[in-house]
């Protein structure tokens, strides 16, 4: 075989060689890329499982729901001055429908002069401020007042203490599976009925607190326009009067107690000695016989003449 026979095959196994050696570094590039690409990914993915932005991303897009997760209690009261009364209970109803809500409790008045009508209505809470204006919007507003009630501490603590206590109900009731005597039964029958109640109670109050916070209450009044509101209304009635007659009662006595408490320095340093020298003055006259003239002897009041002395016969 020739050199140039030698020659004209090494070229053939030098570029297969060639070839080989980048598919190699390509898949080993590609490979490095990936792992790269997986681990900047990574912390990205932790984060946002986290529920926090990634570093570079800070309050790109990341909502905080920390408010919205929070247990919060709203009320209202308001007071509307309308034309119909009827008619703008009615809407109002429909409105507190048509958010999802119901009627808590309906009273009404429907005398033509002093129409009135007071309704308590139980809205989402996410829809209550909407709901709110609503209302406002059927008359004119005379009073609003909302009020708020964070409860979210005190539910976080009610579910911590109901899943202690569901723990002890399912421990009493293992111990009761494996009671032996028939004082051992009753004592753990008795214990298991008590953590039962506790347990009973504590979801009980969970309810209430999911039911105020879920729906808001709202207490809207609505009067006509010839009625007179609360603040202008003049109280009458027995009551009233045995309230305001207790109240000059106690004011008078405050004043003649005040009155009495200046006069009293006085009277002690003026009115003991007069009481002493009044006294002294009618012990004396009662010693003292009152001075006159004398009536004559045998008169009554006199002085008594002496009796008479019997005469004595002489001896003969």
């Amino acid at each position: 075989m020739s050199v140039r026979g030698k020659g004209r095959r090494g070229v053939p196994l030098a570029a297969v060689g060639l070839v080989a050696v980048l598919f190699a570094g390509g898949c080993s590039a590609g490979d490095a890329t990936s792992d790269n690409g997986s681990a900047a990914q990574a912390p990205a993915g932790g984060a946002a499982d986290r529920g926090e932005a990634a570093p570079g991303q800070a309050g790109a897009g990341a909502p905080d729901l920390r408010v919205d997760q929070r247990s919060i209690i709203y009320t209202g009261t308001m007071q509307v001055r309308v034309d119909d009364v009827e008619r703008a209970a009615r809407e109002a109803i429909a409105t507190a429908s048509a958010a999802g809500g119901f009627v808590g409790g309906d009273q009404r008045r429907s005398e033509s002069a002093d129409a009135r009508a007071e309704l308590e209505l139980r809205v989402p809470a996410a829809k209550f401020t909407a709901v709110v204006d609503e209302l406002a919007k059927l008359g004119r507003q005379q009073r609003r007042e909302v009020h708020t009630q964070d409860v979210t501490e005190e539910t976080v603590d009610l579910d911590a203490r109901i899943t202690s206590q569901r723990a002890r109900v399912e421990s009493a009731r293992k111990l009761l599976d494996r009671a032996t005597s028939t004082s051992e039964l009753v004592n753990l029958e008795n214990e298991l009925g008590r953590r039962e109640a506790d347990l009973a109670s504590l979801e009980a109050k969970k309810r209430r607190l999911a039911d105020l916070t879920a729906l808001s209450t709202i207490t809207v009044t609505f009067v006509g326009t010839d009625a007179s509101t609360e603040e202008e209304q003049t109280d009458i009635g027995f009551l009233v009067g045995l309230r305001g007659g207790w109240q000059v009662f106690v004011a008078s006595v405050t004043v003649l107690l005040t009155v009495l408490g200046a006069l009293l320095p006085w009277l002690v340093a003026v009115g003991v000695p007069v009481a002493l020298l009044i006294r002294v003055l009618r012990r004396r006259r009662r010693r003292t016989p009152p001075a006159g003239p004398t009536p004559p002897a045998g008169q009554p009041g006199g002085p008594t003449a002496p009796p008479p002395v019997p005469a004595t016969r002489s001896a003969p």
